[in-house]
């Protein structure tokens, strides 16, 4: 049984850092791309990072290059996001999605879903 679990999101200051873990089971981590998407009240799902199943592409939305790394450990079949100076347009909720072998900015290519897990940036 496919399953994604995310956890880490909070209530952090502007500035501050968070990291998100997506737990995995019921796959081989290596052989799938795995998505964090983000969605805030009232707009779409987007795509905030991807890293595709051989690890070598990792995809980062414009607005969080450089403030946001994606990494994974095959071993503890967890994918990592590492959120720094977060700001308050960061906040949504953020899920993780299993997708195909490559990256894709397309919802519908993520078959599998996490539950998501609140990011609020706030003062």
């Amino acid at each position: 049984q496919v399953q994604l679990v995310e956890s880490g999101g909070g209530l952090v200051q502007p500035g501050g850092s968070l990291r998100l873990s997506c737990t995995t089971s019921g796959f081989t981590l290596s052989s799938t791309a795995i998505g964090w998407f983000r969605q805030a009240p009232g707009k779409e799902r987007d795509v905030v990072s991807c890293i595709s199943s051989d690890d070598d592409t990792r995809y980062y939305l414009d607005s969080v290059k450089g403030r946001f790394t994606i990494s994974r450990d095959t071993v503890e079949k967890t994918v990592f996001l590492q959120m720094n100076n977060l700001k308050p347009e960061d906040t949504a909720v953020y899920y993780c999605a299993r997708g195909a072998y490559y990256c894709s900015g397309l919802v519908s290519r993520y078959q599998y879903w996490g539950q998501g897990t609140q990011v609020t940036v706030s003062s």
